[in-house]
């Protein structure tokens, strides 16, 4: 078992910056995938951004450029680096770890959410 505690969200003007964190514990977390995926109302929960254990990093194409991923494994904690927010940024954001990035949207372990909302 994995678990998964974010924080970080809030309320930003457009253009403002946010930082995410996401702590986790159990067995393994180490060593596993980390992401980010994010939900906003009435829309499919979508992929963000995710780091390897070994820290390659992959983004959708809506946030290359603004967003940046990062984490520590001694301290079991990935951030997500939220610049130049835009009003479709708003969500709730959600981290994941998955033994690989391959299985992060089908075998994940999944934190509580944090509300992220950009006022324009």
């Amino acid at each position: 078992q994995v678990q998964l505690v974010e924080s970080g969200g809030g309320l930003v003007q457009a253009g403002g910056s946010l930082r995410l964190s996401c702590a986790a514990s159990g067995r393994t977390s180490s060593t596993y995938a980390m992401g980010w995926f994010r939900q906003a109302p009435g829309k499919d929960r979508e992929f963000v951004a995710a780091i390897s254990s070994g820290r390659f990093t992959y983004y959708a194409d809506s946030v290359k450029g603004r967003f940046t991923i990062s984490r520590d494994n001694a301290k079991n904690t990935v951030w997500l680096q939220m610049n130049s927010l835009e009003p479709d940024d708003t969500a709730v954001y959600y981290c994941a770890a998955a033994p690989s990035i391959a299985t992060l949207t089908t075998g994940a372990y999944w934190g509580q959410g944090t509300q992220v909302t950009v006022s324009s």
